[in-house]
């Protein structure tokens, strides 16, 4: 298996960021988050650069639902990055995280009151959903004294190579307006006291593996933003989201990089401003892409049990990473013990969570675990730990920092107390 270059074998063991996986595993317990920063802040370096070459007014604002870890957003902060985020909690965790009000945009398509609320506070730019939304913003606006910058969302009808449940920019999808209503919202936000149209947004899908798909989002938001600016749309900024997908089959997914990105979305995105006779700042909002490969998932085996297939049964599950029961994702598994040993037969990691589809990686050549082992699953950075549970009641992992020669736990293990920690028994129960 070919490994990016933040991972290694070394001594016949794992290493992420030079520090030994089984060695990180016996010090902080099993199952583990263990994170490379170095890698997401030289991921976020490569994407900010393959855009800039082209157009300097270039922002990445990181897509904060992929990971939630307040290091994570620091450390991304620190290169300048700024954020998409979906929800109250992820503003709160970017203002935080040090990032500026002026590159975050609030996004979602069902904010609620208080959602709205503390965006008009905070000063943040919001991605308006929905004609009822705009309203909704515009009395909030109103109350507090305040004008709203916003963008609204557009759904450009695209159908995109992957997976249905993370195509986000299809005609049936419940994310934004449709391009042929767009002109007549921005016509509307123009006419509100209390409102500011000053961008346009996009997002199509995520783990989208052609750059195809991209230009023609770029070509649909160019149209888009030469009728609106006809209309009086003073345009700060075109978001065209993220989506650009990492090869999580590390030896055959033909993941595009960076620059074949750019020279695919630029073009189309230069072309078409020099013909609106605008100069708007280019967002984009990668997540996967920055911090994917960043992480592994650390799970001690077990057992293993031969029946119609060899199940290795490990400590964590969908509970903690749910994309291969979600999705039927698939993540390269290595045993960290004896990475470059021989495999010697086909084993499926199973997880311990009581639901037949709790399978990490099914029908793997692996050199033969044992109880005891640990199993490294890769490419957990995104949407890993950030779409955990207590399922089963099992408390959730701790994750932990790598950095240099460094190591340190970036946020703790759940004990058992914090499973009711947030539970009240009222005092009319028995």
């Amino acid at each position: 298996m070919k490994l990016p270059s933040h991972l290694g074998i070394k001594n016949g063991r794992l290493h992420i960021g030079g520090h030994d996986c089984t060695a990180l595993a016996a010090a902080y317990g099993t199952p583990l988050y263990v994170t490379d920063l170095d890698r997401i802040a030289g991921n976020f370096r490569r994407f900010r650069a393959a855009l800039a070459a082209h157009y300097p007014e270039t922002q990445v604002l990181f897509a904060a639902k992929a990971n939630g870890n307040l290091t994570v957003i620091r450390t991304l902060a620190a290169e300048g990055a700024g954020a998409d985020v979906f929800s109250s909690g992820e503003l709160e965790l970017a203002l935080r995280a040090g990032m500026k009000p002026e590159r975050l945009l609030f996004n979602g398509s069902s904010k609620s009151p208080a959602d709205l609320a503390l965006a008009v506070e905070t000063g943040v730019r919001l991605s308006v959903d929905s004609i009822e939304e705009l309203r909704q913003l515009n009395a909030v606006a109103a109350e507090a004294g305040r004008t709203a910058a916003i963008a609204f969302r557009v759904n450009p009808a695209l159908e995109v190579p992957t997976h249905p449940k993370i195509a986000t920019g299809l005609k049936t999808s419940k994310f934004g307006i449709p391009a042929e209503e767009i002109v007549a919202a921005y016509a509307e936000a123009l006419a509100a006291e209390h409102i500011e149209p000053v961008g346009i947004h996009c997002h199509i899908g995520s783990q989208i593996l052609e750059v195809e798909p991209f230009a023609r989002a770029a070509g649909v938001m160019v149209r888009v933003a030469r009728e609106i600016t006809d209309i009086g749309v003073n345009l700060e900024f075109i978001d065209i989201g993220g989506g650009l997908g990492i090869p999580y089959h590390h030896d055959t997914d033909p993941a595009p990089t960076p620059e074949e990105y750019a020279a695919a979305v630029m073009p189309v995105f230069l072309q078409g401003i020099r013909e609106c006779g605008i100069d708007p700042a280019l967002w984009v909002e990668p997540g996967r892409w920055l911090v994917g490969d960043s992480s592994v998932l650390l799970v001690g085996v077990n057992s293993v049990k031969r029946a119609h297939r060899t199940f290795v049964n490990v400590d964590a599950g969908f509970n903690l990473l749910v994309r291969p029961a979600m999705y039927d994702s698939y993540h390269e598994v290595v045993v960290a013990d004896r990475a470059d040993a021989a495999a010697d037969g086909t084993y499926t990691v199973a997880g311990p969570i009581c639901e037949t589809g709790d399978l990490l990686a099914q029908d793997r050549e692996l050199p033969a675990p044992k109880a005891g082992d640990t199993i490294a699953v890769l490419d957990a950075g995104a949407y890993g730990f950030a779409m955990s549970s207590q399922y089963n009641s099992r408390p959730r992992c701790a994750e932990v920092a790598v950095r240099g020669g460094k190591h340190a736990i970036m946020r703790r293990a759940e004990r058992l107390d914090d499973l009711t920690a947030t539970m009240e028994t009222p005092d009319w129960t028995a």
